[in-house]
């Protein structure tokens, strides 16, 4: 338990300072809308500095045939400009520049040609440059979002911590195992609906239901009651509330966009990326908690008096910053009214 709380601990603090999907990568997609023309347009998480705006750099051969104006999206904003080359971009290399610095963020190139095929490519932040193959191969999709996946749910604190009260309220092995996959069972099907266009929801609603599920969690966590549903069957909440998150990945899921010719392949590696690092952080956070624990059995014979408080604290924390990611999300899809 102790273990469990140092992880929700440092998540908790780590999430105050960070709003979850912020970590998202600068999204730079080229279309060819006429032979030889194309619209270039790159869209970056709002935790970009406006005096950092990044350069797209295309080919020597091309020249640009209109004016770059800003877009603002709500949840992104950046430019679009268009330009006519005098070759095909296969076999060319498009650059990525930033004035100031490098803001350590990936980069997703997306490319579609007028017979709508696209390629894309994933560029680790230390990457600025990529070169246009002919077209993308299912191994290269299959990498690039199985990396998608893995950055996602390492970078969203939200789904973090939810994981971490999962493993608290679950406590013993067998139990988090079967919590986990629950809550994996659930989100695999929403995410896989929701991103194929079966189901369709307002992503602000659901970013705020995300975080309410994770301060319903602290609140049981902080309580401490052995009798409830939560505390019991783990399994039901876990399965409940992995829906609404796999709402949540589908989301960003369609920010980044899915591959035209490998589709499948696309939606399954960043499912299993996702899966990947949620199983990585569980085993931390048990090894963690086996570790810790082990120690304070050798400093004290009753854990239970140092756990209830560290709980306790703990809970409080994690229900302090989700209700304010709660708070923040609601107000954005649902603002106050101003006084006449």
């Amino acid at each position: 338990m102790r273990g469990s709380c140092a992880v929700l601990l440092w998540l908790a603090l780590f999430a105050a300072s960070a709003q979850a999907h912020d970590a998202r990568p600068l999204v730079i997609e080229i279309v060819e809308t006429q032979p030889l023309l194309y619209r270039v347009e790159w869209k970056a998480p709002h935790s970009l500095p406006r005096n950092n705006v990044p350069r797209v750099l295309l080919p020597a051969s091309c020249e640009m045939r209109s004016a770059t104006f800003e877009i603002d999206r709500g949840d992104a904003w950046g430019r679009r400009f268009a330009a006519r080359c005098r070759e095909e971009l296969a076999g060319h290399t498009i650059e990525v520049s930033f004035p100031s610095f490098n803001p350590a963020i990936s980069t997703l190139l997306r490319l579609r040609w007028r017979s709508g095929e696209r390629v894309s490519k994933l560029l680790d932040p230390s990457q600025t440059a990529w070169t246009i193959p002919a077209s993308e191969t299912a191994s290269s999709v299959a990498r690039d979002y199985a990396r998608l996946g893995i950055a996602h749910i390492w970078r969203g604190p939200d789904h973090l911590l939810f994981l971490a009260c999962l493993t608290a309220i679950a406590g013993t092995g067998r139990r988090i195992l079967i919590t986990i996959s629950g809550f994996t069972i659930a989100h695999s099907i929403t995410l896989i609906a929701a991103a194929l266009g079966a189901v369709r929801v307002a992503v602000p609603p659901v970013e705020a239901a995300i975080a309410l599920s994770i301060l319903l969690l602290a609140t049981e966590i902080v309580a401490g009651r052995r009798d409830t549903l939560t505390w019991k069957h783990p399994i039901a909440v876990s399965s409940s509330f992995g829906l609404l998150h796999g709402l949540g990945f589908a989301a960003a899921l369609r920010e980044i966009g899915l591959p035209q010719t490998e589709l499948w392949t696309g939606l399954l590696f960043f499912n299993i990326g996702v899966e990947i690092g949620q199983i990585a952080f569980v085993a931390a956070a048990a090894i963690l908690l086996a570790v810790l624990k082990s120690g304070v059995q050798r400093l004290t014979s009753s854990t239970a008096l140092l756990a209830s408080p560290g709980r306790a604290v703990v809970g409080y924390v994690v229900g302090g910053v989700s209700a304010y990611l709660f708070i923040d999300r609601f107000v954005a899809f649902f603002p106050l009214s101003s006084a006449p």
